[in-house]
């Protein structure tokens, strides 16, 4: 049975990890900055690493549709288990709904959303101020559930490793020569 996770699956969480800690941080920063071209410039670098956190969690499915994640330790209730599948689908369905989200609202307020300043992406909505506001609402309200998720998500990661002494969290982290 395998007991770690893949490379690549280690590699792709780890860097959407780094992505979204890296987006929370630039959008609580940059909601309240005065208009000016540094904060249209930070909306565009916030627009794109959305998308390419849509991307790279569409390559992360795609990749876990072909390569099995390490069962659940045996000694995990029921509940735990379920508590665990629900969590990271939900997980999954945030970095897929956020950036969504994310670019319909930007498609709604009269933005193009173009990846990397290169790749122009359609407008998913037709301009539209008032649906604009109400995504803008949504796409709050989702990041918001996502740092609550994320920190259930680590909360119990550590649990597993500091209270339960299991190989949870030490399976989905970069082999080192270091003993935790």
């Amino acid at each position: 049975m395998n007991t770690h996770y893949t490379k690549t699956a280690k590699a792709l969480h780890w860097t959407i990890a780094v992505m979204i800690f890296g987006l929370i941080g630039l959008g609580f920063y940059m909601h309240n900055l005065p208009i000016s071209p540094s904060k249209l410039k930070l909306y565009s670098w916030h627009k794109w690493a959305g998308i390419s956190v849509f991307v790279l969690a569409l390559i992360r499915v795609l990749w876990r549709l072909n390569h099995n994640a390490p069962g659940l330790p045996s000694t995990m209730a029921a509940a735990q288990r379920a508590a665990a599948h629900l969590g990271h689908l939900a997980l999954y369905a945030l970095m897929f709904a956020i950036p969504i989200s994310g670019w319909m609202m930007s498609s709604a307020k009269g933005f193009q959303t173009v990846w990397f300043g290169l790749l122009p992406l359609p407008d998913l909505v037709s301009r539209d101020k008032v649906l604009g506001d109400q995504l803008l609402a949504l796409h709050q309200w989702l990041n918001i559930t996502l740092i609550a998720l994320l920190a259930v998500h680590i909360l119990a990661a550590l649990k597993h490793h500091i209270i339960d002494r299991d190989d949870i969290l030490k399976r989905m982290l970069p082999r080192f020569n270091v003993h935790l």
